[in-house]
């Protein structure tokens, strides 16, 4: 959507967008606050004009780029459960939100100085993604394939321990191990 109108984009303004913001999370990830616009501009294929006329300040391309990170792994989880058995798209989800928190952790630097401008990215970040979980969980339970005793805001902290302990993309097969125990806790049939 145009921020400023309200009115959606047009379909080639769209493509510029997400690209600018994908390429905005992989180079503020890289480079932290040393990261120049024009290469975050030129990565995605547009000209510096168009980063700054879709986001007309760092900080306006800081917390987009990570605000679109969380819409992108939150939405992910209704396209998730109609494509997959609510165990399986638990499961996908679960590994979508550690590439989230990678992105954010390489992205700290960026974030806090949004934080620091008085700026809160993370606002509504944990109702949303404690929605997202409730539905997944809640399909898993329905289907009989995930325990009724755990909740949202316990994967949520087990999760968020998982990314803290082994959110670093060198430590990603780690990370998946985790996150098949962590599963395999939520089986109906265990022993």
């Amino acid at each position: 959507m145009a921020a400023e109108t309200g009115r959606p984009l047009r379909a080639d303004a769209q493509r510029n967008r997400d690209k600018i913001l994908a390429a905005a999370v992989r180079i503020f990830a890289e480079d932290g606050l040393d990261a120049h616009l024009e290469r975050i501009a030129k990565e995605a294929g547009v000209g510096s004009g168009t980063l700054y006329r879709n986001f007309p300040t760092r900080e306006a391309l800081i917390e987009a780029a990570y605000r679109n990170e969380l819409g992108r792994l939150c939405d992910s989880a209704p396209e998730l459960l109609a494509a997959l058995p609510p165990r399986e798209a638990l499961r996908a989800w679960m590994g979508r939100f550690i590439d989230y928190a990678t992105a954010k952790l390489g992205m700290a630097d960026a974030l806090r100085s949004l934080v620091e401008a008085g700026v809160n990215p993370y606002a509504q970040s944990h109702e949303l993604m404690l929605a997202a979980l409730t539905s997944l969980l809640a399909a898993g339970v329905e289907a009989g394939t995930v325990r009724a005793d755990i909740g949202a805001t316990d994967m949520f902290a087990a999760l968020t321990g998982i990314a803290l302990a082994s959110g670093r993309p060198d430590q990603r097969e780690q990370a998946e191990r985790l996150l098949d125990l962590t599963l395999d806790g939520l089986r109906t049939d265990r022993p």
